[in-house]
């Protein structure tokens, strides 16, 4: 999988973030919702399965689906080929832009699993933070425990190891403290 940004908040003036994402056949994220941002999806090659609430979308090139806030949501490529789409966030997001910054560093260097999750479970939790995603229904119960987790990894420095691994991109204490608060 591939993420390319296009337009990043700081471009944006916050208004929106937009990234290509080349994702695999078997690829993508399972049901999650976001409470700040609403997610459009341009199918922009192949076809992207977009499901919506409970109503399965198949997009093909040109097609498009809207996650607005609150809604649960996933996305997954199971064509048999490489899919190619656009997501535009609105408002932007910098914590989004940051989880998916250092989550693809981590892979790169060889230290996700094969699922694409950060083998280090603190880095796991403080990346689901800072992507301000949540999970729905039982699943919820889980946020918890990974919001906990994050919070141990601010109290031992794990996001300010993996901020200044990705170039010393900046997320400042109070907002990443802001975002853990269940």
């Amino acid at each position: 999988d591939y993420v390319t940004f296009l337009k990043a908040s700081a471009e944006t003036n916050g208004e929106y973030t937009l990234v290509e994402v080349e994702l695999a056949d078997g690829g993508g994220v399972g049901l999650h919702y976001h409470k700040t941002y609403s997610e459009k999806f341009d199918c922009l090659e192949g076809q992207l399965q977009v499901k919506l609430g409970k109503k399965v979308h198949h997009l093909l090139p040109g097609k498009s689906a809207m996650a607005a806030p609150n809604i649960n949501h996933l996305f997954r490529n199971r064509s048999g080929k490489p899919c190619k789409f656009r997501v535009e966030l609105r408002p932007a997001s910098r914590g989004f832009e940051q989880s998916l910054q250092i989550g693809y560093g981590l892979a790169g260097d060889g230290l996700c699993k094969s699922n694409g999750f950060p083998k280090d479970k603190f880095a796991l939790a403080w990346l689901f933070g800072i992507s301000e995603s949540n999970l729905p229904g039982w699943r919820s119960i889980f946020e918890n425990i990974l919001y906990r987790q994050a919070k141990k990894a601010i109290q031992k420095g794990i996001d300010k190891k993996l901020i200044e691994k990705c170039n010393g991109l900046t997320y400042s204490f109070y907002q990443i403290n802001h975002i853990f608060q269940p």
